[in-house]
């Protein structure tokens, strides 16, 4: 058994924009295709280009894709019966940026696709994004640490964006 200690960097930012619109405006920065017929078009690939090909018509013009969107404030409300917290939480990704790192640290499969938080707090809503940089760099792959930098850039860019 190997317990292995990672220390993550968190990027995060504080945006008076409303949640609504930080939301809307990352959602439509990245592909959301229909996630069971895109595995499944996935998984039918006879070649690498065919895949390709299949990536490509998923992703945005930031050339990432919506793998999945957690709506966690809605327990919350529930609970409480308010319209407040908003929290969610999406998954983004490439897989095809996921595959550069996975084929040189296998353990890179344990965070891509990577995680956007999107919440309400009362100083404005917070957007945050732990670099996949600083889980990769343990391993010591200077190809997979290349590839993940710019994940990181792309990601802190659109993020950015969405703030503003």
């Amino acid at each position: 058994m190997t317990i292995a200690k990672v220390e993550v960097k968190r990027f995060s930012l504080t945006t008076p924009k409303p949640f609504d619109a930080v939301v809307a405006a990352l959602k439509s920065a990245v592909g959301q295709p229909d996630m069971v017929e895109f595995f499944r078009a996935t998984r039918a690939a006879t070649s690498f280009p065919d895949l390709q090909r299949i990536v490509q018509s998923g992703l945005g013009r930031t050339g990432l894709m919506l793998f999945a969107e957690f709506d966690l404030g809605a327990i919350l409300r529930r609970e409480t019966g308010s319209k407040t917290p908003k929290i969610t939480r999406l998954l983004v990704g490439n897989p095809l940026i996921m595959k550069e790192m996975v084929k040189h640290v296998p353990d890179a499969g344990s965070y891509a696709p990577v995680t956007v938080l999107i919440d309400e707090r009362p100083d404005g809503v917070h957007v945050s994004y732990d670099k996949m940089e600083s889980y990769l760099l343990p391993y010591g792959s200077s190809e997979a640490l290349a590839v993940a930098r710019n994940l990181d850039a792309t990601i802190t860019t659109l993020l950015r964006e969405c703030a503003n």
